[in-house]
């Protein structure tokens, strides 16, 4: 049976309704590939609404009950089913997985909760250099666990957290072993079908599913159809194709207590806290933000093809999923600014005039905790933000004391002491936080332009490689010459600059790279500052 849907009625209904019309069409394109979207409040589906093409070489437009690969919002049902052996005693959290799998090599005890956590230290699949030659073959679990058996632990389970889509490989193999069933039986019974989710599948490229869209990549300003993946890689970490219905009748199903019982539910929302006191924001195959203050439960994935994102907010007892067929889209903005109007509290990102004589009570030298740098300065009409050696990125007014980032939901708020003069600066994003103290350090001292110097070449080639931002995002490094360069999936290639041995300002791009490496001196793993945000991405 379908979801009631309330057309829009009242005013406000359909000022709700204009507004996320105008979200979604500045998004996604009519002859581009696009997404479908669902808005549910206190359990009315109050927008569910297509935009885009489903089948671009047969000028087919996608509509609201496609469906799609849904990439690692998997997670969250292979940690159900987990929990669901484990209230019938069939399996503890805290069983060492070698219980389950006794022929790997591990001596460091790893605990089921450990995988569901992301917490093992075991390296994940997805981040093997030979990974993108593997995405034709099928694959057994175990042969996928393998990929990664022999290779050494990355920390020591349960002190630090790292992604990891071996680990939920791991665990469907042993929900597998445990219920007698293969995962898709499994979920297809004890999942799906208590959920009344009619329109999911666990993927396969050889079945006929109707309504299936097609995936989609991007080199430069062209659209490919997406590269081929055999679905027994992604397996119990990424495998399932759903509807954006059917995963609201999830949500609905998972927190009125019919697939877990709340006891174990709550365990799933509890944020793993690290030895340093630090929490995760993880908990079993589901993360933790908030969207303007509101505080979310929400995973997103990326998959070959695909963007999905999908988020819950319990105290206004919202939901919103966006699905997109291209992988070159990111749904996650998008759902969050989806969610913000539903819950009243839109992302006011209009830019209001700003003059110098405004902007100079905001100049000055920041920093964190840590002693970081952010430099706030007027400069060519414009207020601009630098992170250390970082090239400035221009921040936009729109309110008196609140800022915004271009292209991103990163947000500034400055704070006034009692006197009314600014003496911090909250940076916020959906899911981190982080004050920055006004200093009386001169400003024209501070940001003065880094200087281009030149590096080894031994170590511009220790640098080169693939680095994985996210599954299906690479950035690539390159050394031609004495010239580093980087290129991102569906992007061009970008001449890098040296700004010191290990941090590189892109050229042309208000971006910058910073290298890491071991203990052994071996570049390990970068970090790209871009738009506000810190994206870390391990090398392959």
């Amino acid at each position: 049976m379908a979801a009631a849907f309330a057309q829009p009625s009242t005013k406000a209904d359909k000022l709700l309704t204009a507004s996320l019309d105008s979200i979604m069409a500045a998004e996604f394109k009519a002859n581009e590939p696009g997404a479908v979207v669902i808005a549910v409040r206190k359990g009315q589906v109050i927008y569910k609404k297509a935009a885009g093409m489903a089948d671009m070489e047969l000028n087919v437009a996608i509509k609201p009950d496609m469906i799609f690969r849904l990439g690692s919002i998997t997670k969250q049902f292979t940690a159900v089913a987990i929990l669901q052996l484990a209230a019938q005693g069939k399996i503890s959290l805290q069983d060492d997985i070698k219980k389950y799998m006794p022929d790997l090599p591990f001596t460091e005890t790893i605990t089921v909760e450990h995988l569901l956590h992301h917490t093992s230290g075991i390296k994940s699949y997805t981040d093997k250099p030979d990974f993108f030659s593997n995405l034709r073959l099928d694959k057994s679990p175990m042969e996928v666990i393998n990929l990664t058996s022999k290779d050494s632990l990355e920390f020591k389970p349960g002190s630090k957290w790292d992604y990891n889509n071996t680990g939920y490989v791991m665990l469907g193999y042993i929900i597998q072993k445990v219920s007698g069933q293969t995962y898709e039986d499994y979920v297809q019974q004890y999942l799906f079908k208590p959920a009344g989710m009619t329109n999911s599948y666990y993927g396969s490229e050889k079945r006929i599913i109707p309504n299936r869209v097609k995936g989609y990549g991007k080199a430069g300003t062209n659209f490919l159809n997406s590269e081929y993946i055999s679905m027994t890689l992604p397996y119990a970490a990424g495998s399932l194709l759903s509807t954006v219905e059917d995963l609201w009748k999830w949500n609905k199903a998972l927190y009125s207590y019919r697939l877990i019982k709340k006891e174990w539910l709550d365990r799933a929302l509890t944020p793993y806290t690290l030895p340093d006191g630090k929490s995760t924001n993880y908990g079993y195959g589901l993360s933790f933000a908030n969207v303007q203050g509101s505080k979310t439960i929400e995973h997103g994935g990326g998959i070959p093809g695909f963007s999905t994102d999908a988020v819950y907010l319990p105290k206004e007892d919202v939901f919103v999923a966006v699905f997109s067929n291209c992988e070159c889209k990111s749904a996650s903005d998008p759902t969050a600014k989806i969610a913000a109007v539903v819950i009243g509290k839109p992302y006011n990102f209009n830019a209001v005039t700003l003059t110098e004589a405004d902007a100079n009570q905001y100049q000055g030298v920041y920093e964190n905790e840590t002693g970081e740098q952010r430099i706030i300065k007027w400069a060519g009409g414009k207020l601009t933000s630098k992170r250390g050696d970082a090239a400035p990125m221009a921040i936009k007014a729109s309110g008196k004391d609140q800022f915004f980032f271009e292209n991103s939901l990163t947000t500034v708020t400055f704070l006034r002491n009692a006197a009314g003069n600014i003496e911090a600066l909250v940076l916020k994003g959906r899911a981190v936080e982080s004050t920055w103290k006004k200093s009386a350090k001169p400003v024209d001292a501070a940001t003065a332009a880094p200087s281009i110097i030149k590096v080894d070449a031994a170590l511009l080639a220790d640098y080169a490689g693939n680095y994985a931002l996210a599954p299906e995002f690479i950035l690539t490094i390159t050394v031609e010459g004495n010239q580093l360069f980087a290129q991102a999936t569906g992007q061009g290639k970008l001449e890098v600059n040296a700004l010191s041995n290990t941090r590189f300002k892109t050229k042309g791009v208000d971006a910058v790279i910073e290298f890491f490496q071991d203990a052994n001196g071996k570049t390990e793993s970068l970090k790209l500052f871009q738009a506000g945000r810190e994206m870390p991405a391990k090398k392959q």
